[in-house]
């Protein structure tokens, strides 16, 4: 099976200066819990929900002067939408990592594939390996 039979499609990118509210509001609308960062038609970055809670709120910082950059995690690591989900999964795994940037041949970015996404799609070994892979206390 290929990442572009198992992902996301249609991902919507904010820009580094958008206020983390206005990121909130785009997983609500998507039902996604990450948004990709994009800045001079390049992925720079990503926001989880997560690093709105960790990195925002929990540093007791005013979450209204709160941007995405501010927040976000810096690069992004991504996969080929012809790529096997197998190797995808792997990536994960060895970057430990729950969602991966999706990109075609012409580096367009074309969807998201998250560990939900290997598990729904993908054989039970592999995604029992690879949850336990992105799963592990970070420390």
């Amino acid at each position: 099976m290929k990442v572009k039979d198992a992902m996301h499609k249609g991902v919507e990118w904010a820009e580094p200066n958008a206020p983390i509210s206005k990121v909130a509001a785009l997983m609500k609308k998507h039902d996604v819990g990450a948004i990709p960062i994009g800045e001079n038609d390049r992925l720079i970055g990503m926001v989880t929900d997560r690093d709105i809670t960790c990195r925002g709120l929990a540093n007791s910082k005013d979450p209204s002067k709160l941007t995405a950059r501010d927040v976000m995690t810096k690069g992004i690591i991504w996969c080929k939408e012809n790529e096997s989900l197998t190797d995808a999964a792997r990536l994960m795994e060895q970057k430990k990592v729950r969602r991966l940037a999706v990109i075609n041949d012409a580096k367009r970015m074309v969807g998201i594939l998250s560990v939900g996404d290997v598990s729904h799609a993908g054989p039970r070994a592999l995604t029992g390996e690879v949850m336990t892979a992105v799963a592990a206390h970070h420390g």
